[in-house]
């Protein structure tokens, strides 16, 4: 009989590998610390496949088709970010199994054999999984382009993974990537909601799973969480089991959590008191506020930051020559003065400070920001190249 012998919960910050000059290193090194010390775990349980539970960021799937869930059920994961790429083996046998089995749960996945990953998977990659090569599944949620899958919804699927992991006989590892608070790419991108969070891991540590389940995705939306639909999967496979919280790091814009359910373990720190509920925060419930649809008209705009992500090769071309790449996605006037922020992000203090101009354009603002973090490192080297040979002349 198969059985969940792990489950964790980790951040996948892309600042993680990034480093952007507007980070405190030493916050960064406890969230990576934290997720190493999760790593752990998988030496301590030793699952024969992980199901990695992932949430698109518009890297991975463009607006040309975004599936609710997938699974990808190739051969080898790839996920790419900021120059490194990653490799692991799939478990095909049972990504297949999962795909057949969860439409007699009334659960329709999409799959791919050979889409890239992105940074949801590259950074537990890099700091979590590291050399390790234990067979995962990659599993996508749509948690940023309305309508959202409801957290009751992802719990259903959750315990529908769960019950066919029972009839198998593997020893399986869940990890949740996402989370907590952070609004990327919008006006309260510095500004999380972090009473927020720690009033959510509260709950989450007494075993209060419902807490995240009954949020609305709207709810989610206005309170940098939808991320936790992920979440929400896992919880509905293992069901309220008390958490540990292992790191909480509010950064300037984000709140990093990483908490273990599975094993659990004699605790080795107080649980965290509860604050009022949902840490004070009071809801608007006026709809998704954040995260919208883009307009239509900026289809074209939307292409080229989903491209970026894709092809180191064109953001080099943007740098180089931006007007000739303008052209040649038939960018609006405005749309095209927007993008002069891809180039010039290289010299930026605050990477975040170019997304406004991109999302008065059209861009959605999480692919505006990702985009910049995306062409960042390669703007910058440009930038450096062209002091340098200024000060040679």
């Amino acid at each position: 009989m198969g059985e969940i012998v792990a489950a964790l919960g980790t951040v996948h910050a892309p600042q993680l590998i990034i480093r952007p000059p507007d980070e405190k290193p030493e916050m960064l090194d406890a969230s990576i610390a934290a997720m190493r010390e999760l790593g752990k775990i998988l030496d301590e349980t030793k699952p024969d496949v992980i199901i990695f539970l992932g949430s698109d960021h518009l890297e991975t799937f463009s607006m040309t088709c975004i599936p609710t869930f997938a699974i990808i059920s190739g051969p080898r994961a790839i996920a790419e970010f900021a120059g490194r790429r990653y490799e692991l083996p799939i478990h095909t046998e049972m990504a297949e199994d999962l795909l057949d089995k969860l439409i007699h749960e009334g659960f329709d996945i999409a799959y791919s054999e050979d889409a890239v990953l992105g940074h949801t998977f590259a950074v537990p990659f890099e700091y979590l999984m590291e050399r390790r090569k234990i067979p995962i599944i990659p599993f996508h949620t749509n948690v940023y382009m309305p309508p959202l899958p409801t957290a009751p919804r992802c719990a259903a699927l959750g315990r529908g993974i769960a019950k066919i992991i029972k009839d198998r006989a593997e020893r399986v590892a869940i990890i949740a990537s996402g989370g907590m608070s952070h609004y990327p790419g919008t006006s309260k991108y510095p500004k999380p909601e972090y009473d927020f969070d720690r009033w959510m891991i509260s709950q989450l540590e007494i075993g209060n799973i419902d807490a995240v389940l009954n949020l609305t995705p709207e709810q989610l939306d206005e309170a940098g969480n939808t991320e936790m639909l992920s979440w929400s999967i896992m919880l509905g496979a293992i069901g309220p089991v008390p958490g540990e919280l292992l790191q909480y790091t509010p950064t300037w814009h984000h709140g990093h959590c990483m908490m273990r359910f599975i094993p659990p373990r004699e605790r080795r720190t107080p649980v965290q008191q509860a604050l009022e509920e949902y840490g004070g925060f009071r809801f608007k419930n006026a709809g998704f506020e954040f995260y919208k649809h883009p307009p239509a008209s900026a289809y074209q705009l939307n292409r080229l930051l989903f491209d970026l992500r894709q092809d180191e090769a064109l953001c080099q071309r943007v740098i180089e020559n931006l007007d000739a790449v303008a052209a040649e996605y038939e960018l609006e006037p405005q749309q095209r003065k927007a993008a002069q922020g891809l180039v010039d992000v290289g010299g930026a203090k605050v990477v975040s400070e170019y997304v406004p101009q991109l999302v008065e354009a059209g861009a959605h603002p999480l692919s505006a920001l990702m985009s910049l973090l995306t062409i960042f490192p390669i703007s910058r080297k440009a930038r450096q190249e062209q002091l340098t040979s200024a000060k040679k002349n």
